[in-house]
């Protein structure tokens, strides 16, 4: 049905107010009642209604995933905000993002990072994205590449944070390898059409790794240049 009612601006406090209750409400799985305002704010001030196509625009501020074409989609913002949380990110850190999709992850992330490394394999996806934040002011600090972002993005590694907007069946190794120490990966696990597990990924100082499985999620799958 879509939210039509309000300016563009009350419909965006309308989805925060959406968001902040689910956060409650999925506080037992997450281990987090509230997220960071710092994570609300920059999505409360980026125009989500320029990342969907225009037949969606009335349900752009909904707490749903929207097709976002070739395939893809473009999450829920409770998802978006949940992931981008996990981060625990402070305004220093690089971020690689695999799966640039309509750009919308990429925007929120661009506010809250030193530099954000996206890789996108459809590259229709990626030119939109790339015009798209242009557009908005939210480039700057923005990298793109097309790609196979199961292998991540050896020549800018390490990253402090690695963001991963598709479901692999496992946690992808050259991912793992490019995650600095004292960082954090945020990713779907699970079988492609199939209930996944929303996991964040932690490497501490010495080397060792630890995965948190935290909410059941449903992403496209992650594909990889091997598997087609």
């Amino acid at each position: 049905m879509g939210t039509w009612w309000g300016s563009q601006n009350e419909r965006r406090q309308w989805m925060l107010e959406t968001i902040r209750n689910e956060a409650r409400l999925c506080a037992s799985c997450t281990g987090r009642p509230a997220l960071s305002e710092r994570v609300l704010k920059v999505m409360g001030e980026i125009p989500r209604h320029r990342f969907v196509p225009p037949s969606l625009r009335c349900a752009a501020y909904d707490n749903s995933a929207l097709p976002a074409g070739c395939g893809q989609t473009i999450s829920q913002p409770f998802i978006v905000a949940l992931m981008t949380d996990l981060l625990d990110l402070r305004g220093t850190e690089r971020v690689l993002e695999v799966g640039t999709g309509t750009g919308y992850q990429t925007a929120v992330l661009s506010r809250l990072c030193a530099g954000v490394y996206t890789i996108e394999r459809i590259d229709e996806l990626s030119r939109k994205a790339r015009a798209r934040l242009q557009e908005l002011g939210l480039s700057g600090n923005v990298r793109f590449r097309v790609g196979d972002g199961t292998q991540g993005w050896p020549s800018e590694a390490p990253f402090d944070g690695i963001l991963v907007t598709a479901a692999a069946r496992e946690v992808p190794s050259a991912l793992l390898e490019q995650l600095t120490p004292g960082g954090r990966m945020v990713i779907p696990i699970g079988p492609p059409g199939r209930t996944q597990q929303l996991c964040r990924v932690s490497k501490h100082s010495d080397g060792e790794v630890e995965m948190e499985e935290l909410l059941p999620v449903v992403f496209v799958p992650l594909i990889s240049e091997g598997s087609g």
